[in-house]
């Protein structure tokens, strides 16, 4: 007796390639994962809580000059120290903006809520301020010399008077947060943090120092 052999039919031929194209398909997904240097973006997004409400009828405006940064922190990485004097930067995770044009914004909204100025501007913008708030990062950085590692936050802050070019009072404000997670995330979280107290002191600042200042705008 010669034995046959038989030829597979069309159909199943055809289910046997989609199979293989599929598990190529599957093979290929698992060995091609996303890049490792694909950037993750954090924000700073903080609001300071209330602080005591003026007694009199506000009459400052207020303008917030654009903040600045010292070396090292004018720039949208995120920076960490693992060792003493040395400063790091995560490769992949980073800020959407530098933190010093975050922090802008984040100034008028606290400011306003304070209740305590006829208006709050940014920048120059046409408007006459009567006193004007200048702000700079002096330090923002992750600290991994302690565990758990904690965020740092340095701002240097002055009021002038616009009227008669007078600085009327600075302050060095100094914040620590510890982290949640030893990681970027759990940074980011501690920055934010650090921000939100931040902004209530220079807030509760910014107004005690304007209490005396005679204002100069036109109602």
């Amino acid at each position: 007796m010669i034995a046959t052999r038989s030829t597979p039919s069309a159909h199943v031929r055809h289910a046997i390639a989609a199979g293989a194209l599929a598990a190529l398909a599957a093979a290929c997904s698992v060995m091609t994962p996303v890049p490792a240097d694909t950037p993750v973006l954090h924000v700073l997004d903080a609001k300071a809580g209330p602080i005591a409400a003026p007694v009199a009828k506000p009459v400052l405006v207020l303008e917030v000059g654009t903040p600045r940064a010292a070396p090292g922190f004018d720039t949208a990485a995120i920076a960490y120290v693992q060792k003493a004097y040395t400063l790091d930067y995560f490769a992949v995770h980073r800020w959407v903006e530098p933190p010093a044009q975050m922090l802008a914004p984040l100034l008028v909204r606290a400011l306003e809520g304070t209740g305590a100025f006829r208006t709050v501007v940014r920048g120059v913008g046409g408007v006459r301020a009567d006193v004007r708030l200048d702000t700079e990062v002096v330090r923002l950085q992750q600290s991994f010399l302690t565990r758990p590692s904690r965020v740092e936050l340095v701002l240097r802050t002055q009021l002038v008077d616009v009227g008669s070019r007078r600085v009327v009072a600075t302050r060095t404000i100094e914040v620590t947060r510890d982290a949640p997670t030893d990681d970027p995330e759990g940074g980011v979280v501690a920055a934010n943090a650090a921000v939100t107290r931040a902004l209530q002191e220079l807030a509760a600042f910014a107004v005690a120092a304007s209490a005396d200042v005679v204002p100069r705008a036109v109602p």
